[in-house]
């Protein structure tokens, strides 16, 4: 199994070390090339519209959106979550990969980060997440399809639709690495017989 990780701009180093930790092989992900040989791919936190620009000047913003429709899994944290939103209140061009509504920077500048314990799911571990919020955005409206894995008081912060993960927060940034172990188990491992198309 190798899992792709975006590296053009954010915190594309720290998600490639947990998966390394965890025994699976990573690579960056920064032309369209790179994307032929991986069985998942995590788009990092970061800047929202950097990264939403480097993808079309790189040629990767269509290949990303055919082959997450394919069944690509995806894992998006922060940004990457902005980026794989149907639908942004303000902000960039976004994928259109998940059928939710996104606040971006919706808690407070970054002097306003914070971490906190998170209420997950029994679908996801029994296990206590903490999460590390950082210009974080907010999930406004939670489509039909998508599972909610985790909460922060009453906002959702960890989702799931079929194979497209999400987190608000950066689960990275931790020591606790079950929410990587459950995006290579329950989206990468269930999806591991899909063909991706490396079309338009």
């Amino acid at each position: 199994m190798q899992i792709g990780v975006l590296a053009l701009q954010g915190d594309f180093r720290e998600h490639r070390q947990v998966l390394e930790e965890l025994g699976t092989s990573t690579c960056p992900v920064r032309r369209p090339g790179d994307l032929s040989e991986v069985d998942g791919l995590v788009i990092p936190g970061g800047e929202s519209t950097a990264i939403s620009k480097l993808l079309r000047k790189w040629d990767l913003f269509k290949l990303i959106q055919s082959q997450v429709r394919g069944g690509l899994p995806v894992f998006g944290t922060c940004a990457g979550l902005i980026l794989l939103a149907n639908e942004l209140q303000d902000g960039p061009p976004t994928l259109e990969l998940l059928d939710i509504t996104v606040e971006r920077n919706s808690y407070g500048r970054q002097i306003e980060s914070f971490e906190s314990r998170l209420e997950v799911t029994d679908e996801l571990t029994d296990e206590v997440f903490h999460g590390v919020f950082i210009r974080a955005p907010r999930v406004k409206r939670v489509g039909p399809g998508v599972k909610v894995l985790a909460r922060y008081g009453e906002d959702p912060v960890l989702l799931r639709q079929e194979n497209v993960l999400v987190a608000t927060f950066h689960p990275e940034l931790t020591e606790e690495k079950g929410i990587h172990e459950y995006f290579l188990r329950e989206v990468v491992g269930k999806s591991s017989g899909a063909c991706y198309s490396m079309g338009d």
